[in-house]
C-alpha cells in the first residue's frame, strides 16, 4: 500500500474522532440542536466536517467553547487556528482546519440559517440531553 495513501486514511480518522469529541465537549455543556456536517465529499468545500449548535445564553456559548477549547487542547493538544466571537458570544467560530464548529446564540442561529447554506452535504443529527 502507498504510504501516503495510509497516512491519509489516519488523517481522515482522526478527524472523525476529533469530530465525536467536539459533539462531546458540547453535550457536556447542554447545547442544544448540533449538527454536524459531512463536507467531504463536496468538491472545493472550505474544511472537512462543520459542527453547529445552540445554546440559550452568551453565558452557555462562552461556556461551551471554552469547554470545547479546554478538552482539545488536554486530550490532543491542538488548539484552533482561529477563536473568533468570543467579545459579544452570540457566534463563535473555532476553526481547527478540518472542522470548523460554530457556536450560536438561539436567535443569531436563527437568523443566519448556516445548515441551510450547506444543504447538500451529510447531516448527521443529535439528540439534546
Amino acid at each position: 500500500m502507498n504510504p501516503l495513501k495510509k497516512q491519509s486514511n489516519r488523517q481522515k480518522d482522526l478527524t472523525v474522532v476529533l469530530a465525536d469529541l467536539i459533539v462531546e465537549s458540547i453535550q457536556d455543556i447542554k447545547g442544544e440542536k448540533i449538527i454536524k456536517l459531512d463536507l467531504r465529499k463536496i468538491q472545493d468545500a472550505p474544511t472537512s466536517f462543520f459542527i453547529i449548535c445552540e445554546a440559550n445564553s452568551t453565558t452557555q456559548v462562552q461556556a461551551i467553547s471554552n469547554n470545547i477549547y479546554k478538552r482539545m487542547k488536554e486530550e490532543y493538544d491542538d488548539t484552533p487556528l482561529s477563536f473568533e466571537g468570543r467579545t459579544n458570544a452570540n457566534w463563535i467560530l473555532m476553526d481547527y482546519f478540518t472542522i470548523v464548529v460554530h457556536v450560536f446564540h438561539q436567535e443569531t442561529r436563527k437568523y443566519y440559517q448556516l445548515e441551510d447554506l450547506w444543504s447538500d452535504a451529510k447531516a448527521t443529527e443529535y439528540p439534546d440531553l
